[in-house]
C-alpha cells in the first residue's frame, strides 16, 4: 500500500523575502550607554540618600532623561532589505518601499527623499566630516606616493610593491549610502518594492518622557 506524498509547506507570506541589513551608529550607542550609566548612578544615589524633595526630583529627572537619551543614542537604526527601507529615528518609524524612494542624499546629514518630496533624516547613519577629511588626505598621500614612485610604484622593505591603493576611497557612512543607493536602483521597479509610505510616532518613547517632564515641572512649581 503506497503512502501519499507529503504536501509542500505553504510559504509564510508574513515573512520578509530577504534578511534585513541593519545599520547603527557605534559611537552613538557607546555614548548613550555611558550617559545612561552616569544618569542611573546619580539618580539612584539621590533616590537612596536624598532628603526632602530630592528623591522625587531625581525620580522625575530619570523618567524624563532615560527615554530621551535612549531615543537619541540607542534607538536609531536603519533596516534595509530587497523590498523596503525602514528608518527608526528618535520619535518616528518610517517605512518606505523602494518604489517610493526618489533619492538618498548626503551633505551635512544623510537623508532619504520620497517621491512626494518629503525628507527623512537617517539618524543611525550620521555624517562624519572628520572621516571624509581623513579619507581625502589618505587619497592625496596615495596619489603623491604613486606619482613619485614612477611606473614601478613604491616598494616595501621586503622588495614587494606596497599597497598604495589599499586606502579606503570613501568614508564609512558615505559607503553605506552608496550601498543603499545601489539597492534602491536595483529594486525600485520590482513588484515587491511597491506600496505606500508609512510613518508611526514612537509613543513608547514620547509618553514616558512627557510624564517625566510634567512631574518635574509640577515639583519645581510647588517649590
Amino acid at each position: 500500500m503506497s503512502t501519499p506524498d507529503p504536501q509542500p509547506p505553504v510559504p509564510d507570506a508574513s515573512r520578509p523575502e530577504s534578511k534585513d541589513r541593519i545599520y547603527r551608529s557605534p559611537a552613538g550607542m557607546a555614548g548613550g550607554a555611558l550617559l545612561l550609566l552616569i544618569a542611573g548612578w546619580l539618580g539612584i544615589d539621590a533616590l537612596v540618600s536624598g532628603h526632602g524633595r530630592t528623591p522625587w526630583l531625581a525620580l522625575a529627572s530619570l523618567i524624563l532623561i532615560v527615554p530621551l537619551v535612549t531615543a537619541f543614542t540607542l534607538r536609531p537604526a536603519v533596516y534595509a532589505n530587497e523590498d523596503r527601507l525602514r528608518i527608526r529615528n528618535p520619535f518616528r518609524v518610517i517605512v518606505l518601499p523602494w518604489g517610493k524612494v526618489a533619492t538618498l542624499r548626503s551633505s551635512y546629514s544623510n537623508e532619504v527623499v520620497d517621491t512626494s518630496g518629503t525628507k527623512y533624516q537617517l539618524w543611525a547613519i550620521p555624517v562624519s566630516l572628520r572621516a571624509r577629511k581623513k579619507v581625502a588626505k589618505q587619497q592625496a598621500r596615495g596619489a603623491a606616493a604613486g606619482s613619485s614612485g614612477g611606473r614601478m610604484g613604491r616598494t616595501s622593505a621586503f622588495g614587494r610593491p606596497s599597497s598604495v591603493h589599499a586606502e579606503p576611497t570613501r568614508a564609512q557612512t558615505d559607503q553605506i549610502m552608496d550601498d543603499l543607493r545601489e539597492l534602491q536602483e536595483a529594486r525600485a521597479a520590482t513588484e515587491g518594492a511597491q506600496g505606500e509610505v508609512s510613518v508611526r510616532w514612537a509613543y513608547e518613547v514620547m509618553g514616558p518622557a512627557a510624564a517625566g517632564a510634567i512631574l518635574l515641572a509640577i515639583l519645581l512649581a510647588v517649590g
